[in-house]
């Protein structure tokens, strides 16, 4: 198995996690925050979101680029994420080694931020959005909902299922 069949291997384990927990999210209380310095669930989740398009311009164009937008509504978002999470899944499929082993660059305002082989950087995003997960996966309870199983036993959920 290569790096890049082990990475997909990895996406395809926890779409379903990602999919628990952003369900999970009470949508009427997406504006939560735990603390003013933290972010609020919406913008955590737009993250989640924009980190898995901007992943596809990786794929795409060897440059992955961030652009500051506004969050749609929950339910949009949702379908982003989903729609987005699958179309990268795809498009990294059908890459060669070659492609996954070329330079990429990182962007934000126009500036290149780092430079690393696109497979890095797609290890890194993914990696990045469990990291978010994990924080939404705090959030849940004290928003009102029930905390799914990710990789084990909640206090909402005994996982078995």
């Amino acid at each position: 198995m290569t790096v890049r069949e082990f990475y997909l291997e990895s996406r395809k384990q926890e779409l379903p996690k990602f999919q628990n927990v952003l369900k999970a999210m009470p949508k009427e209380k997406f504006g939560y925050k735990p603390h003013d310095r933290s972010p609020s669930a919406e913008q955590i989740v737009w993250t989640i979101v924009n980190e898995t398009a901007a992943c596809k311009g990786l794929v795409d164009t060897g440059v992955l680029n961030f652009e500051s937008k506004p969050a749609p509504t929950p339910d949009k978002m949702l379908r982003m994420f989903d729609e987005a999470y699958t179309e990268l899944s795809g498009r990294v499929a059908k890459m060669s080694e070659t492609d996954w082993n070329k330079t990429g660059k990182f962007m934000m305002g126009g500036k290149v931020m780092m430079e690393q082989p696109v497979g890095m950087f797609l290890w890194m995003f993914h990696h990045d959005m469990i990291h978010h997960r994990g924080q939404l996966s705090t959030y849940i309870r004290p928003m009102g909902g029930k905390v799914p199983s990710i990789y084990g036993p909640s206090g909402d959920d005994p996982g078995r299922g």
